[in-house]
This record gives structure tokens, C-alpha cells and sequence, in this order.
């Protein structure tokens, strides 16, 4: 479990430098520059999320389990998936509706993977690592709203439909492919039970 929280700490900590230190990481830009700043972000992140994802597996070998999900379950988070990986995409498009409308996909994107995965996993590993990315999106989007007030950042305008047409046909593909491939790849399980 500690692997997880490290992990945890270290991803989500690089992640909330701009909620937590905003001037640190302004100074870091002004003395490195930007692409060094983004290449230590870069490679904080990765070093978390790679000792995060490991110590997760670790953690679930031996688990504090406080309850089990009904098997159906997992077909309701299933359906939740695919707006997830629709927002996922919108988040790395300029903007089209979705993204304007929503301003923000990438954080309701983990809300809603986390709490989806909250509601199939009752471990006590699953509810530190889904549970920290949720607590970590909402404080994330309450600081943004306060970036947003202050004119540091601005919502994105609705652009043409192309780009959403490509973030809801991107997204389906990414949906396709953890449901058939990827997530038994990288997690280590079936997506949906019985599968």
C-alpha cells in the first residue's frame, strides 16, 4: 500500500503544483524555462504514475476488501466509460461544442472514471486510488474556477463541430479498444464480467 500512496502522492503532487504553489511553478518557467519545466513535469509524472500503477497491483494482491459490487455493476460503469473516453479526446482537440459547453473534459473525465471505478471496487487499495484522483479533480476544478476569476486563465470557445465529431469518433475507437484489449492488458482484467 505504501508503493500506491507514494505513487499517488508523487503524481497527483506534480499535478496540483499549479492549484498548491502557483508562484513556485512561475519561477521554475522563469529561471529553466518552459520546455524544461514541462520535461521535469513530464518526468515526475511518469516515475508516480508507473510506481503508482505497480504498487496498485502490489496492493491488490493482498486486499482490505469492504464490500463487492454486484456483477451488473459492471456494465453500468461500462456505460459510463464512454463519455469518459468521448471527454478524454475533447481534451487533446481544440475546441469544438463539447469542449466549450464542458470547459473543462479532461477533469470531469476523472471524476467520472473515478467514481465509476469507485462503485466496482471496494478495496481498500481501489478506494485510495480512485477516491485521491476524485478529490484531486474536484479541488482541481475549484481552483480553476478561481484562475478563471482572477483572468489567469479563460474557458475555451466552441469552435467548428468537426472537432467534436473527431472527439466522439476518437473516443468510441479508445472505448473499443479498453473494452476488447487494453484494460485486461494494463490492469489486469476483464472490463465487464464474463467477458
Amino acid at each position: 500500500m505504501i508503493w500506491l500512496i507514494i505513487g499517488l502522492v508523487l503524481f497527483l503532487g506534480v499535478h496540483s503544483v499549479r492549484i498548491a504553489a502557483p508562484e513556485f511553478r512561475q519561477a521554475q518557467i522563469e529561471a529553466r524555462g518552459l520546455n524544461a519545466w514541462k520535461g521535469i513535469y513530464s518526468v515526475l509524472s511518469i516515475v508516480g504514475f508507473v510506481i503508482l500503477v505497480w504498487g496498485y497491483g502490489v496492493a491488490r494482491q493482498d486486499p482490505v476488501v469492504f464490500w463487492f459490487a454486484p456483477a451488473w455493476m459492471s456494465h453500468v460503469v461500462a456505460l459510463l466509460m464512454v463519455p469518459v473516453m468521448i471527454l478524454l479526446v475533447a481534451s487533446q482537440v481544440p475546441a469544438g461544442k463539447i469542449k466549450a459547453a464542458v470547459k473543462h473534459p479532461m477533469l470531469l473525465a476523472v471524476k467520472i472514471w473515478a467514481l465509476a471505478h469507485l462503485l466496482v471496487n471496494g478495496d481498500l487499495a481501489s478506494l485510495v486510488l480512485f477516491g485521491g484522483f476524485l478529490a484531486w479533480a474536484v479541488v482541481d476544478r475549484i481552483s480553476e474556477k478561481k484562475r478563471l476569476r482572477a483572468g489567469i486563465t479563460r474557458n475555451p470557445v466552441a469552435g467548428p463541430v468537426k472537432w467534436d465529431i473527431i472527439s466522439v469518433a476518437g473516443g468510441l475507437v479508445l472505448y473499443v479498444l479498453f473494452i476488447l484489449f487494453l484494460h485486461q492488458w494494463l490492469i489486469g482484467v476483464p472490463p465487464i464480467i464474463g467477458l
